[in-house]
């Protein structure tokens, strides 16, 4: 059930009135059941593997807090290490098959195993880690019943693909759950709008452009088509992965529950550490407090703190996918965020004036990282970029309704970013709010793309 798909919407429906009408104790095996169903809509061969790590999770979790302190690391360890050898055969078997296969001479596929990644899994597995460090930690307490704890990691809404919720952050709304007030209810509706418009009337837009060009690189030689098609996926992939993520807030409030924003308007972002400040803030969050911090962080001196940014940008290139693009993707933000601490100084001490064109400078940035996650291969990736670079030919391949639509949001995001203007409308009077609706409805019938074959793009992570 995509988020865009009228049977994901009959599911919430249904959902939802199911939930408001049973009794309030029932309503929590309403929704793990319900996020199961949702979860086996995709692939039911998959539940058992969810539902392994959830046991393994809950069961170490309250092993912690009831052995020795000396054994409570063997606990964490077992949790942790399950977790990442799940992640790590079903993606990245297949990857390290390869390369082991190159270096033995012998054919690429020669150890491939026949593997369907499981879906979400990256995300939940991500949330699972960090609630049994916590644990560990000292910082949360274990969740004592098993029903609960299933809850927290199958809630359909981020199951698929975040945000990454902490368990502090999900266990305050369940245990104390209220209604949600009618200012959340709207709110909710109005994000579950604006994700749709965002994946259906512009990341889908932009994606036949962007598929259309890294699809088959050497068609469209010459860097204006080069920058173009990569403008097209620098936009794909942030409206639609905001897209779910509006969405999925949105119908999390719908049922009383509180997620963490994701996004803050990134490209807006005036150098490369703002940037990962606005964008994707669950797992930047996450990069920080379970990988940064603990290889140190920045407490041992600059050359220790270059390593650290390095490491976990690395990983975190390497968490997206499995292949060498992601990892150079990975180290190309490593490698930018270290020299901008290097050089930190002379970045504050910029006048107001030059943020326009900081901010110029850095989406310039970021879209050129963003060669190395779409490209097909490695070998792809240096083409365009040499042809960015090299080669001032070709045409344009965004048209001008792109360039419209381009120039609309970025009124919105800077409306936004200066007067939150999304907060004015939701609490503004009810004929601002319907003409936002209806707005909202006629850039989806106009613009909108149906087609199924356009997945949100993080659905592969």
């Amino acid at each position: 059930m995509l988020f865009n798909s009228p049977g994901f919407f009959l599911f919430l429906l249904v959902t939802l009135v199911l939930f408001y009408v049973f009794p309030r104790s029932w309503r929590r095996p309403l929704l793990l059941l319900a996020s199961y169903f949702f979860y086996a809509s995709w692939n039911r061969r998959f539940i058992p593997l969810l539902l392994s790590l959830t046991i393994i999770d809950y069961f170490c979790a309250l092993w912690i807090v009831r052995t020795e302190a000396r054994k409570r690391k063997i606990a964490m360890m077992i949790s942790v290490g399950a977790n990442l050898a799940f992640l790590g055969f079903f993606k990245y078997y297949n990857f390290l098959a390869s390369n082991v296969a190159l270096f033995s001479d012998r054919p690429e596929n020669a150890f491939y195993l026949k593997i369907v990644l499981p879906l979400g899994i990256s995300f939940h597995t991500f949330q699972s880690i960090s609630y049994v460090v916590d644990v560990y930690r000292g910082e949360q307490q274990p969740i004592r019943n098993f029903l609960d704890y299933a809850v927290f990691i199958a809630f359909f809404p981020q199951l698929v693909a975040g945000p990454i919720v902490r368990a502090r952050e999900f266990f305050v709304d369940l245990f104390d759950w209220h209604a949600p007030a009618m200012e959340d209810i709207q709110r909710g509706i109005f994000m579950v709008f604006i994700g749709l418009a965002k994946k259906m009337a512009l990341a889908d837009q932009f994606a036949k452009v962007a598929d259309s060009y890294f699809n088959d690189v050497a068609s469209h030689p010459g860097g204006i088509p080069a920058w173009t098609g990569t403008v097209a996926f620098a936009l794909q992939i942030f409206f639609d992965f905001s897209g779910y993520t509006d969405i999925a807030i949105g119908t999390a409030k719908l049922f009383g529950f509180h997620f963490p924003t994701n996004f803050a308007r990134p490209y807006l972002a005036t150098s490369i550490t703002d940037f990962w400040h606005r964008w994707h803030m669950s797992l930047s969050r996450w990069l920080r407090d379970y990988l940064y911090i603990p290889l140190g962080g920045n407490r041992h001196g600059e050359l220790m703190t270059y390593r650290n940014l390095m490491l976990t940008m690395l990983l975190g290139g390497f968490w997206h996918g499995a292949s060498w693009n992601f990892m150079f993707w990975g180290g190309y933000h490593g490698m930018l965020l270290s020299l901008e601490r290097m050089y930190r100084g002379r970045i504050r001490n910029v006048a107001v004036w030059q943020n326009p064109l900081r901010a110029l400078l850095t989406f310039a940035l970021v879209c050129v990282g963003w060669v190395f996650f779409r490209a097909k291969s490695f070998t792809d990736s240096v083409y365009v970029l040499n042809q960015m670079f090299t080669n001032v030919q070709g045409s344009s391949l965004l048209l001008h309704r792109h360039y419209a639509m381009i120039a609309v949001t970025l009124v919105i995001a800077l409306m936004q970013e200066r007067w939150q203007v999304i907060d004015e409308i939701i609490e503004g009077p009810r004929w601002v709010q319907a003409i936002a609706f209806g707005s909202i409805a006629v850039a989806i019938e106009c613009f909108g793309v149906i087609d199924q074959t356009i997945p949100f793009v993080y659905f592969q992570f």
